[in-house]
């Protein structure tokens, strides 16, 4: 029976969080999990960036500033443009480093679902059709099988240059429950256990 990953423990405790992971992984998911828990404010920052059509808003990065400026908020840690400010602000980038096989059966089910179901997304935009996997070299799925091997050293660099940036990494779904039952723990609050049952990553 293999041993159970231990979880990070909460300490001490954050207020300003991101939460990192390739597509697909869970981090809109967590992070509104986290801003629950804890009664912070949190914001998807993909309907931040997106607008209609697809296009970004030229307003993106300006609400970036405007909602870090705040003492306490939960957000994902994406774009370029933003990244570097966001790491700078944060109390901690909690990093969900989780195999590629897992991410990818996660953002293969969560893009049919959303496609088959015409879900709208950010300012009603939709997931493109599926024949757009071969032909958009950006297509979500083939962008979260390109990038995973790219965050553990975009990770590593933003902990090195702040130095005061809490790196909470969790290598499993299972290991993510454990500290959120422990964050939920710290605030003194009780969390419901997770409806379905993780199967070992």
């Amino acid at each position: 029976m293999p041993t159970p990953e231990p979880a990070p423990r909460v300490s001490p405790l954050p207020r300003r969080i991101l939460v990192a992971g390739t597509s697909g992984s869970g981090k809109s998911t967590l992070a509104a999990r986290i801003a629950e828990v804890g009664g912070l404010p949190y914001v998807e920052i993909d309907g931040l960036f997106h607008g209609p059509g697809w296009t970004p808003r030229p307003e993106f990065e300006r609400d970036v500033d405007a909602f870090i400026a705040r003492p306490a908020w939960v957000t994902e840690w994406q774009y370029p443009s933003v990244r570097a400010r966001l790491a700078a602000t944060a109390d901690a980038l909690v990093w969900l480093d989780y195999p590629r096989p897992l991410v990818m059966r996660r953002v293969i089910r969560r893009t049919l679902a959303r496609r088959i179901r015409r879900t709208e997304l950010w300012n009603g935009n939709t997931e493109p059709p599926l024949r757009t996997i071969a032909t958009d070299p950006d297509h979500i799925i083939r962008w979260a099988w390109r990038t995973h091997a790219r965050l553990p050293a975009m990770v590593r660099a933003a902990a090195a240059a702040n130095p005061a940036l809490e790196i909470i990494r969790l290598g499993s779904p299972r290991a993510t429950e454990r500290w959120l039952r422990d964050y939920a723990e710290a605030v003194g609050v009780s969390i419901a256990p997770p409806k379905r049952r993780f199967r070992p990553a």
